[in-house]
């Protein structure tokens, strides 16, 4: 028997309004383990080329791993995948909390959700059963009044995941939630389900999951437990500050990016940093299922304007609607992190499109005509809470910011302000000071992210080694490439990537192949990884992707960071790429070769 898997793949359709069950098949298990590999062969396969993400023909897969609901560390995640409407190019986000255990006990490893209900429709999923229930009466409600609502009308101990009126309303840079505050889906993940007329998922299952040799996959995971508590990353710094322990250390490095990547140091750091957050204003911890590390945050801001009581923020966000929009105010940070998560927005984009804004208003490129009066500045908290609500709602010059920073500039007539890798928005490190994350954006299959492969660690953090951050030598180059097959291999188990500051591929492997029953060496998992890659690019170049894309805001590349410790340096994007084209075993142009493909058992697709 293989163990881990549910061995069972929920098909629905949506327009016609019924379910189907799919066996999962062991070479797809062999090839690509679950999670991102199962997504992206299914929407490579099943998404042609040239398909409007907002139509019909576009999927929203959501799928778990073979670890996820098992005992082993930070495996209570699953990811939602799709062709995005922000970018055109492979969409996914993973999603923490106690959603995706829930699904595999509810009996299904996955599902794939397709067409558009003719009215807006949530789904009800318990222990193998599938309800198409109506969703007129919650449509356009916040998401913690709908996950109320739904649990119900159908279970209190049901696990909801949904979209706000940011996914209804066709917003760009909407994304999904669950537990209120659990989001995923980077590059419009709410706007696809909203599309379909789907409001939200909810689950509920009693079922278990059985592993292939129980008493050795017990003793390894306690085993990687235990690694994790005694890493001074995982077992001290993310449990005691959270995220946000990055913002001082970032910004001491002079890369925390700072009103639109103008700069690289924020004067204001310390007072929107992890220290300042759980002084002031933690009230507890919050772990995902099944994790030893409990990074989550719930915060109380007890009086004044920016009265709220919310999880988070986490780091990427405190930059986002702070640093990048030039605020301070951590009250007012988690007062816009808490209308992000209500309405459903995805904080990197809502905060680096309100940014963009900004230096647009500064800049002269937009006046108070086109802002309803806003004097849209940095450093203007108001203002930048105000936006993100605008955004939400379409109104005003919140419809053209909902769209995204890159179309915003280049409606403007500046698209250079716009910080964006293939229309995705640039998180919270600016590259100029590391050049292999800079390689990393460039090249990652969901264009500006961090999580592709997190040079951070390497670069900043020594982990797994220490690399010169200034350099752009093929050892950095290498790096890169193996992070990113890594990190496939990782999101294909599915595992909180923090994980990685304390565990190898060989725990990973091992974990893999005692609750499967499937033998996997460190090298066959990061060949996995590879595969996994790979079949994301050739989703990019199916959709027009070339090396001209492979390359990061003129900012970065051409004007050197201002002041700080990074001073003087630039990202010289053109001297890496031919050497990571080369080592990844992809033609100049930046597309995988046929002997790669038949390497990786990739030509028939």
């Amino acid at each position: 028997m293989v163990g881990g898997y549910v061995g069972k793949i929920l098909r629905v359709n949506l327009t016609k309004q019924k379910a189907s069950i799919h066996e999962i098949s062991k070479e797809w298990m062999v090839k690509y383990i679950g999670g991102e590999g199962f997504a992206a062969r299914i929407l490579y396969t099943e998404v042609p080329k040239g398909t409007d993400p907002l139509s019909p023909n576009n999927k929203l897969i959501i799928m778990t791993g073979p670890l996820t609901g098992t005992l082993a560390p930070s495996s209570g995640r699953y990811l939602v995948a799709f062709k995005s409407p922000l970018t055109g190019i492979w969409g996914v986000g993973h999603i923490g909390g106690h959603w995706g255990p829930e699904l595999k006990f509810a009996g299904f490893d996955g599902i794939i959700i397709e067409g558009r209900a003719e009215k807006p429709v949530y789904l009800w999923i318990h222990d193998g059963d599938v309800e198409f229930r109506d969703a007129g009466h919650i449509w356009g409600k916040l998401v913690p009044e709908t996950e109320n609502i739904i649990r119900e009308e159908t279970d209190p101990e049901a696990k909801v995941l949904s979209i706000g009126p940011a996914g209804e309303k066709l917003v760009k840079i909407s994304t999904i939630i669950s537990e209120c505050s659990r989001a995923g889906g980077r590059g419009g993940a709410g706007a696809v389900m909203g599309s379909k007329n789907l409001k939200a998922i909810a689950v509920r299952g009693t079922g278990g999951i059985d592993v292939a040799y129980p008493d050795k996959f017990y003793d390894i995971v306690k085993e990687m437990h235990e690694k994790i508590r005694q890493n001074p990353v995982t077992g001290q710094a993310l449990p005691k500050y959270g995220t946000a322990v990055l913002v001082n250390i970032i910004n001491q490095h002079g890369i925390f990016p700072t009103r639109n990547f103008q700069t690289g140091v924020f004067p204001g750091a310390d007072k929107i940093s992890g220290e300042t957050l759980a002084e002031k204003y933690l009230v507890m911890r919050r772990a995902c299922a099944f994790c030893p590390i409990g990074c989550g945050r719930f915060t109380v801001v007890p009086s004044g304007p920016y009265t709220v009581i919310t999880e988070g923020p986490e780091y990427e966000t405190i930059w986002a609607l702070g640093a990048s929009c030039g605020v301070d105010n951590l009250e007012a940070i988690a007062k816009a992190n808490y209308l992000c998560n209500i309405y459903g927005l995805e904080t990197i984009s809502t905060g680096a499109t309100i940014a963009t804004a900004m230096e647009a208003f500064e800049r002269g490129y937009i006046t108070t005509k086109e802002t309803d009066g806003t004097e849209l500045r940095f450093g203007n908290a108001d203002a930048m809470i105000a936006m993100v609500e605008r955004i939400a709602k379409r109104e005003g010059i919140g419809d053209l910011l909902a769209e995204g920073s890159k179309v915003f500039a280049e409606k403007v007539s500046h698209p250079e302000i716009s910080m964006n890798v293939k229309g995705l928005e640039l998180p919270a490190y600016d590259p100029r000071g590391v050049k292999g994350h800079g390689l990393a954006y460039a090249t990652s299959n969901r264009g500006g992210c961090h999580l592709r492969a997190y040079m951070i660690s390497p670069e900043i953090l020594g982990i797994p080694k220490k690399l010169d951050r200034f350099k752009e030598n093929e050892e950095k180059i290498e790096m890169v490439k193996y992070l990113q097959d890594l990190f496939a291999a990782i999101n294909s188990l599915v595992l909180c990537i923090f994980t990685v500051f304390a565990l190898e591929p060989k725990d990973y492997a091992s974990m893999l192949s005692s609750a499967t029953g499937i033998e996997f060496t460190d090298k066959e998992f990061i060949r996995v990884g590879e595969r996994i890659y790979n079949l994301q690019r050739l989703f990019l170049v199916r959709e027009g992707i070339t090396s001209k894309d492979d390359r990061l805001p003129a900012r970065l590349e051409k004007e050197p960071m201002p002041e700080g410790p990074a001073k003087g340096h630039i990202v010289p994007i053109e001297r890496m790429l031919p050497k990571y084209y080369r080592i990844r075993g992809w033609d100049e142009d930046g597309k995988p070769t046929k002997e790669k493909l038949e390497e990786l058992e990739l030509v028939s697709l």
